[in-house]
């Protein structure tokens, strides 16, 4: 895999953006949604109350921005073109599962705009961007199960479904959730594109 920096990407309708401090308080109110957050927010639950402090959060999407910036993380702010108005979020961090390196992705979309393909096109985008240019092996995702429009998009742009389920600890919800892995690796990526 090739280390670069986040970059910026572009779709029909969308501006898939190098993140900066500006839209990060527009991207934490979407995040405050407690239909956004229910499944999406993983962090430990004794920083929940942080959470809901814009002061408290900016530090930490201060340091998200410098993570996209160095290579570590990609991270891209989604922007509609028709308007400007930053949407939402994609993630590619890079793990380890299956004894080979994955990056783990994942996004959020405002609930205003949701329901009109902006998370598959953007995914798609991503995708690109991960296999062809950073040249990774594989992508994985987990997803809630009850969370059926983002796992349906797994299925649309081909990820393949594990058998088991695992269950995941959400900052918002009182029990682990069940969940579903998909995977996708650049192999068959590429047979199908």
């Amino acid at each position: 895999m090739k280390k670069m920096k986040t970059k910026e990407l572009e779709t029909e309708r969308l501006l898939l953006k190098v993140p900066t401090i500006e839209e990060q308080k527009r991207l934490y109110e979407i995040m405050l949604n407690p239909e956004i957050n229910k499944y999406y927010l993983t962090i430990s639950k004794r920083f929940k109350a942080d959470f809901l402090s814009w002061d408290k959060q900016q530090r930490y999407y201060e340091n998200k921005i410098n993570k996209a910036l160095n290579g570590d993380h990609y991270i891209w702010s989604i922007f509609l073109k028709s308007n400007n108005e930053c949407i939402g979020e994609l993630n590619a961090l890079l793990v380890q599962a299956y004894c080979m390196e994955f990056m783990s992705v994942d996004w959020y979309i405002d609930s205003m705009y949701q329901g009109n393909g902006y998370a598959s096109e953007a995914i798609k985008k991503m995708l690109d961007y991960l296999f062809l240019e950073l040249e990774v092996s594989g992508i994985m995702a987990t997803i809630a199960t009850v969370n059926i429009p983002s796992w349906k998009i797994m299925e649309k742009l081909r990820f393949t479904r594990d058998v088991q389920t695992k269950f995941v600890e959400c900052t918002f919800v009182e029990q682990p959730v069940e969940s579903y892995v998909y995977t996708l690796t650049k192999n068959k990526y590429l047979k199908k594109s």
